[in-house]
């Protein structure tokens, strides 16, 4: 293991080998083009390539350099690494409210994923990164413990206007909660009966909320007292399967709600 670490570190030392290695993984390179890959000046680089060249991980062709297989082998393997640190780096500051025991997909698939906290100045950014594609979006699932006010006014005039399809699958405390302010029972009564809206109501608190609009995940993460801590968004397949899954089997175990019932 030692041998391999260090073999790591040789690598991660220089962004530069790591460069070259990658670029030789995509066919010949002269000297000269390995250098505008790089920025690297002459000596640095002809170091880099008399070390991978050692380790036998690229080799001299008459037009200039390649990378061996097993450099190819060695690259891709940086490169995954390289992704999943990145990745970690991104979710580190919200992952232990993620909720990892439900999210049944490679955490990796989250690498491009946009992450949206609170801040002193806009201490509701993640509700409205949610809140702006909902004001666009043709089709929106649901799948949560609360829907706040700007969201249900938002859905609600999209859905009545005729620019949205709308299904969602709320906990029952949630719709109770709605149903106690006359003027949000209105508006969720009127949202019930839209042609284009279905609405189910869980018996048991649902821990996730997730909205999937136009083929984007959104997911509101909050931590143990139930504080927004982040939104976090992406349109990976694997991640967007996952969220209709959720959303499926809480819609399978919820009951309709009707307009007469609120």
């Amino acid at each position: 293991m030692e041998s391999a670490l260090a073999e790591i570190e040789f690598l991660a030392l220089s962004s530069n080998r790591v460069a070259v290695l990658e670029a030789l993984t995509e066919g010949v390179h002269t000297r000269s083009e390995l250098a505008d890959v790089t920025g690297a000046s002459q000596p640095t680089l002809g170091r880099i390539l008399r070390d991978l060249e050692e380790r036998r991980w690229i080799a001299r062709t008459d037009g200039g350099y390649e990378a061996t297989a097993t450099g190819r082998m060695v690259a891709e393997g940086m490169t995954d690494l390289l992704a999943i640190v990145e990745t970690e780096a991104k979710l580190r500051p919200v992952v232990e409210w993620l909720p990892a025991e439900s999210m049944d997909f490679d955490l990796g698939r989250l690498r491009d994923a946009t992450i949206t906290v609170p801040s002193r100045t806009r201490p509701s950014a993640p509700v409205k990164r949610v809140n702006e594609t909902l004001r666009r979006a043709e089709d929106v699932q649901v799948c949560s413990h609360a829907l706040n006010e700007g969201t249900l006014e938002t859905v609600r005039e999209r859905v009545v206007n005729g620019q949205q399809r709308f299904k969602g699958v709320l906990s029952r405390t949630a719709i109770d909660a709605l149903a106690e302010d006359d003027s949000l029972r209105a508006r969720l009564r009127e949202l019930v009966a839209a042609e284009d809206a279905t609405i189910r109501s869980h018996p048991e608190e649902i821990p996730i909320a997730v909205t999937v609009a136009d083929g984007r995940v959104y997911l509101l993460v909050r931590d143990d007292d139930g504080v927004l801590q982040a939104a976090v968004d992406t349109d990976d397949p694997d991640v967007v399967s996952w969220a209709e899954s959720v959303h499926e089997r809480y819609w399978s175990a919820a009951s309709p709600v009707e307009p007469d019932t609120l």
